[in-house]
C-alpha cells in the first residue's frame, strides 16, 4: 500500500510534469549567500530540497541510477572520496596513481571488447562525450582521405540511435540520415546501406539501442562498413561493460565488439552497467591513430601546447578511482553473477507483462531495457496512472509504450510494479489523466 506521503508526492509530480515544470520554480532567483551556515543546517536543507525526489532506492526510477549491490556501491563510494581533491587532468604529470588506474581501466576494457594490440581508449565523463570523440575522430579521418569532400558531410544511423549523435551533428555541422527498423526493432541494414553516399563519414549501430533494448545486426553493419570503406561506431554505452558477461553466461547476444573487423570504435559507459560512480564512460578505438584524431590540440596562446584526450579539461579523479576499484572488486566472477541476475529479472518482467491481457513487448530485450505497450489500452493514460502510484514513468512514441532501463534496483519491487501496472491499466479505461512524450523521457 502506498503511503499518504508517497501518494501526495506522486500526485504533485504528475501535475508538475503535466504542466511541463519542475518541482520548484526554476525562474525564482535567490541572492548570493552571506555565508557562515553550519553543516548541520546545510545537511537539513539539502534533505528538505530532496524530500520530493523519486524513491529511486525502491526501484521507482526507470533510469538515471544503476546499482549492483550495497557492497559494490560502498567500494565505489570509498574509492571516489579517497581522491576527492585530485584532478584527472593531471594524471600524467601530477597524480601518477590516478594515471595508472586510468590506464588499467582502459586496458580492462580493451581486453573485454577484444581489441587488437593497436587499440587504445579514453576515459570520459559520459556517453555523450564518448560519442562526440568518436564522431570527431571519424570526421577527421574522412577529411584526411585524398580528394575527400570537406563539407556537407553526413552520419547514417538507425532511427533508434542515441541523441548524442544529433548533438555531435549540430556541433560539427553534419547531417543525420536515419535508417528505418525491421519488425524486430533492429535497424534494417539494407535500408541503412541505401542512405550511404560519397559524403558519409560514419555509420552507427547500437548494443543495445536505448528505445527498445535490442542490439542492431552488427555483423551485417560490419560487412557494410568494410564494403564502403566506412567508419562503423558501435554505441555500447548501455551494454559495453556487461554484455560480454551475458555472452559468457550463454545468453545469445551475438557479436558486438572488435572481433567484427568493420567496427572502428566503441563507446561504453562505466557508470551504467559497469556499476561505477558517475561520471565515468569510455570510448575505444581499433587503432591508436584514430584516438589521436579525437584529441583536442591548441597551440596559439602564450602558454604553449594545450592538449586533452577528452572534451573536458578538469575531470574528477574520484570517478577514475571508483571505476578502478569496482572493476577489480567485481571482476569476471562478480559481473557474471550480476549478468545472470539481470537476465533472470528481465525474463520475469517480460513474462509478467505479457501475461497481462492486451499487453505486448514491442521488442524482445537483449539486455535489461524493456519497452512495452498495447493495441487496446491507452498507454499515455496508463503512464499517468503509474505516476499516481509513485512510479516515475518514461514513454516511447514510435510505438507508444512504457520504457524501463532496469538495473538490480528493479529486482525486488517487480511484483509491486506488476500489481500497480495491472491496477493502472484497469483505471485507465475511465481515467481523464494522461501523459505525453513531451512531459516524460530522457530530458532534464
Amino acid at each position: 500500500m502506498i503511503s499518504h506521503f508517497c501518494c501526495k508526492v506522486s500526485f504533485l509530480r504528475y501535475h508538475f510534469f503535466k504542466m511541463g515544470i519542475g518541482m520548484t520554480d526554476d525562474k525564482v532567483r535567490v541572492s548570493f549567500p552571506a555565508g557562515g551556515v553550519s553543516w548541520s543546517v546545510l545537511k537539513e536543507t539539502m534533505a528538505e530540497y530532496s524530500s520530493l525526489d523519486i524513491e529511486w532506492r525502491d526501484g521507482r526510477s526507470p533510469l538515471f541510477v544503476f546499482k549492483n549491490d550495497a557492497e559494490t556501491e560502498e567500494i565505489g563510494r570509498k574509492a571516489f572520496f579517497e581522491y576527492f581533491n585530485e584532478n584527472g587532468l593531471g594524471g600524467s604529470r601530477a597524480f601518477h596513481g590516478i594515471g595508472r588506474m586510468e590506464r588499467e581501466v582502459l586496458a580492462f576494457g580493451l581486453d573485454l571488447l577484444q581489441a587488437p594490440k593497436s587499440g587504445s581508449g579514453v576515459f570520459t565523463t559520459g556517453g555523450s562525450e564518448s560519442i562526440l570523440l568518436a564522431v570527431k575522430a571519424a570526421r577527421d579521418a574522412f577529411r584526411s582521405k585524398p580528394n575527400a569532400p570537406q563539407h556537407g558531410l553526413n552520419i547514417v544511423m538507425p532511427d533508434t540511435a542515441h541523441a548524442a549523435f544529433d548533438k555531435a551533428s549540430q556541433l560539427m555541422d553534419l547531417d543525420i540520415r536515419r535508417a528505418p527498423l525491421r519488425h524486430d526493432k533492429r535497424v534494417d541494414p539494407v535500408a541503412l546501406g541505401e542512405l550511404i553516399d560519397a559524403r558519409t563519414i560514419l555509420i552507427v549501430g547500437s548494443a543495445p539501442c536505448y528505445p527498445h533494448g535490442v542490439i542492431d545486426p552488427l555483423e551485417e553493419l560490419s560487412d557494410l562498413a568494410l564494403t564502403h570503406d566506412l567508419w562503423l561506431h558501435v554505441d555500447a554505452c548501455v551494454g559495453g561493460w556487461i554484455l560480454p558477461f551475458f555472452k559468457m553466461n550463454g545468453r545469445d547476444v551475438g557479436s558486438f565488439d572488435f572481433s567484427l573487423p568493420g567496427i572502428r570504435s566503441i563507446s561504453a559507459d562505466l557508470h551504467k552497467f559497469g556499476f561505477c560512480p558517475k561520471p565515468a564512460s569510455t570510448v575505444f578505438f581499433r587503432n591508436s591513430e584514430d584516438q589521436e584524431r579525437a584529441k583536442f590540440v591548441a597551440d596559439a596562446w602564450p602558454s604553449g601546447i594545450f592538449r586533452t584526450a577528452t572534451l573536458a579539461g578538469t575531470r574528477p579523479a574520484g570517478a577514475v578511482a571508483g571505476a578502478w576499484a569496482v572493476l577489480n572488486h567485481l571482476g569476471t566472477s562478480g559481473y557474471r553473477r550480476a549478468a545472470d541476475r539481470l537476465a533472470k529479472m528481465t525474463d520475469s518482467y517480460v513474462h509478467d507483462i505479457e501475461a497481462i491481457d492486451g499487453m505486448t513487448m514491442w521488442a524482445k530485450p537483449d539486455l535489461s531495457l524493456i519497452n512495452f505497450g498495447s493495441e487496446t489500452h491507452d498507454m499515455n493514460k496508463v503512464a499517468a496512472e503509474m505516476m499516481e502510484r509513485g512510479w516515475l514513468t518514461t514513454l516511447t512514441r514510435r510505438p507508444v509504450g512504457l520504457h524501463i532501463m532496469m538495473s538490480l534496483l528493479h529486482e525486488e519491487p517487480r511484483e509491486r510494479y506488476i500489481s500497480d501496472l495491472k491496477d493502472s491499466i484497469r483505471a485507465s479505461g475511465s481515467s481523464t489523466k494522461t501523459l505525453t512524450l513531451q512531459s516524460t523521457g530522457y530530458a532534464d
